[in-house]
Parts: structure tokens; C-alpha cells; sequence
């Protein structure tokens, strides 16, 4: 091929090359305008926050700890800062933000388990799974039916240790149990009487609980579904049925613990 064939070529590739790259640089061009005129425009601003996981802290509460509002830019949403803030909520264990371009925020928390309700002169104490016990409910004529009630419990420090021993139960355990009275005998201020969502009772004391109560399901396989009665777990294991009268007790398999 001579060099005049090749000349022509060669202009036509460098045309071609030339206008390639000023496609490039005009759709970069145009982007970069696009995101100018949107990050200036009322079209960055957050128009919706959506909020998933929550069961007792109302969703109002959680954007009001977000502190993200309609007039926030969705290019000043800080994902991790917003979460810590959130989990700042002592019901809240966990939190995550995510920016849903172009201008929406979701929130996904994880609550505390509530383990049990503290029943004191007509109000309900929701105590939660790391321990900690929160201030009275709001509702009133609301009946708290999502975890144990607790009566007549009186004494603080009894209170603290009986938690301490409920919350290493399993959660099938725990969410079983339907009233825990504190019920003290002149041999055993611990004394307590549980009475189970399956219609059995159980007499325990507080110490030592969550060990002799880890054994209720596999002492429960036991016994005749349709007799009820207590299930002694103070010394040993054993059933009375509530039609004996009280010389009869039938002895489970399980031996003292």
C-alpha cells in the first residue's frame, strides 16, 4: 500500500478517535451538571424516611433521633453517625442507615426483648434483655401481654438478682411463663410461684433459678398434658397434681439438681 492509499486512513482513524473522546468529555460534562444543578436543587433533599423493625419505640421517635429532616440534603446523611445516634435509644440493640437515591433514607432497628413486666400499685415496668428495666407505660388500659408478669416484688436488690437469673433462660422459656409472684415463706424469703401459659404452676426460689427452670420443657414431656398441678423445683424435681391431697406426689426422672 502506497503512502498516499494510507494517508486518508489514517485521517479518518484520528477523526473517528477525536470524536470518541468528545463524546467522553460531553457525557462527563453533562453528569457533572446533571449532579451540580440536582445537589443545589430542592431535589436532594430527603423526601422520605422509612423505618423498619421497631415494635414498642414509635417510628416518630426514631427520626427524631436520626435528626434527619425534609430539609436535609441527602448528600449530608453521615450513615454511621445516624446510626449511633439512634442506638443512643436505650430500647434499641442495633441500627442501620442506608441512603435510597435519589432522595430516600431507611432505618432498620433492632429492639431489646422485653423478659418480663413488673406489676407495682396499678402500673407496668417493662424490663428488657440486657437488665435494664424502663419507666412506667404510657397506656394504661394496655394489659402487657408479650412477656411475664411480675407481682409483688418488692424488694430491689431481689428484683435485680431474679432478672439476672430470668434473662439466661432461653426465650421459648422465658415467653412460657405467663405470672412470676414473689410468694417469701419463713424458710425462704426467695420463694417464688410461677403460673405457665400451659396451665401447670411451678415452685422455685431465686436462686439458682435459671439452671432448675432450664429443665421445664423436658420435665413438662413427662407428665400428662391434661393434669395439671406444681411442679416442685425448689429441692429435687417432683409433680403434685392439684387433686391430691398433698400425701400423693408423683416423682419426675429428674433427679436433684
Amino acid at each position: 500500500m502506497t503512502l498516499e492509499d494510507r494517508v486518508p486512513k489514517i485521517k479518518q482513524h484520528r477523526k473517528q478517535k477525536a470524536n470518541r473522546r468528545l463524546v467522553v468529555y460531553l457525557s462527563l460534562f453533562f453528569i457533572l451538571l446533571f449532579l451540580i444543578i440536582y445537589s443545589q436543587s430542592s431535589l436532594s433533599k430527603v423526601s422520605g424516611i422509612s423505618v423498619d423493625g421497631n415494635v414498642h419505640v414509635p417510628e416518630e421517635e426514631i427520626i427524631e433521633l436520626s435528626e434527619i429532616t425534609k430539609e436535609t440534603s441527602i448528600w449530608r446523611v453521615d450513615e454511621e453517625k445516624v446510626a449511633e445516634m439512634i442506638q443512643l435509644h436505650k430500647e434499641v440493640s442495633a441500627a442501620e442507615v442506608q441512603r435510597k437515591f435519589p432522595n430516600g433514607v431507611e432505618i432498620r432497628i433492632e429492639e431489646y426483648n422485653r423478659v418480663a413486666y413488673i406489676y407495682e400499685s396499678g402500673n407496668y415496668y417493662p424490663v428488657m434483655e440486657n437488665g435494664k428495666m424502663l419507666s412506667v407505660l404510657d397506656d394504661e388500659d394496655s394489659l402487657p401481654d408479650d412477656a411475664p408478669l411480675m407481682m409483688n416484688w418488692k424488694n430491689g436488690e431481689m428484683v435485680e438478682s431474679f432478672i439476672g437469673e430470668l434473662i439466661k433462660l432461653p426465650e421459648s422459656i422465658i415467653y412460657s411463663i405467663s405470672e412470676i409472684h414473689h410468694t417469701p415463706t419463713d424458710i425462704d424469703q426467695y420463694h417464688i410461684t410461677m403460673f405457665m401459659n400451659d396451665g401447670f404452676e411451678v415452685s422455685a426460689t431465686v436462686r439458682d433459678f435459671s439452671n432448675k427452670m432450664a429443665s421445664y420443657p423436658s420435665i413438662v414431656e413427662q407428665l400428662d398434658p391434661s393434669v395439671k398441678g406444681v411442679i416442685n423445683l425448689e429441692v429435687g424435681t417432683f409433680f403434685k397434681p392439684y387433686e391430691t391431697t398433698g400425701e400423693e406426689e408423683e416423682e419426675t426422672d429428674e433427679s436433684d439438681r
